[in-house]
């Protein structure tokens, strides 16, 4: 797999935001997981995905993370990577392990998130850099995603 960075410092928040606009929003270049599943990615979507919270409690998502912002492309990477562990997301507001969300897992350490919308359509949630070990081991352990999940 490629997962190539990109150098978010050498660039504005304008030419990020226009990279993942071109890259993941434009409707006639369509994103397809490796079991050809259609996730829809949208504009506003950048703020949640590379913005980070100052706290975990407040979830703010006050900084922007040079850090998620690199690794950018490395979203439509894991979506198609044959080697990435599917694995059930979490709902944070049920407190429980839902089907409809599938989080793959690439790297040790990296995630990306969709949630289904329908048959083998799905929306982007979320992609970051797993920074502790322990919430590692929490999706390591959780339940494997099945396409019989959604």
């Amino acid at each position: 797999m490629g997962y190539k960075k990109i150098k978010p410092h050498a660039m504005t928040e304008q030419e990020l935001r226009q990279l993942w606009k071109e890259e993941y929003c434009d409707p006639s270049r369509p994103i397809y997981t490796l079991d050809n599943i259609h996730v829809k990615f949208f504009e506003d979507m950048f703020d949640h995905a590379f913005y980070e919270s100052d706290s975990r409690k407040a979830r703010d998502k006050s900084i922007l993370s040079f850090n998620r912002l690199e690794k950018m492309l490395w979203i439509k990477d894991t979506l198609i990577d044959p080697d990435a562990i599917l694995k059930q997301g979490w709902d944070r507001e049920r407190k429980k392990y839902d089907g409809a969300r599938r989080v793959a897992f690439i790297k040790d350490s990296y995630v990306v998130v969709i949630r289904f919308t329908g048959y083998l359509k799905a929306k982007f949630i979320t992609a970051y850099e797993i920074q502790s070990q322990r919430t590692i081991q929490i999706i390591q352990n959780s339940p494997d995603w099945t396409n019989s999940d959604f």
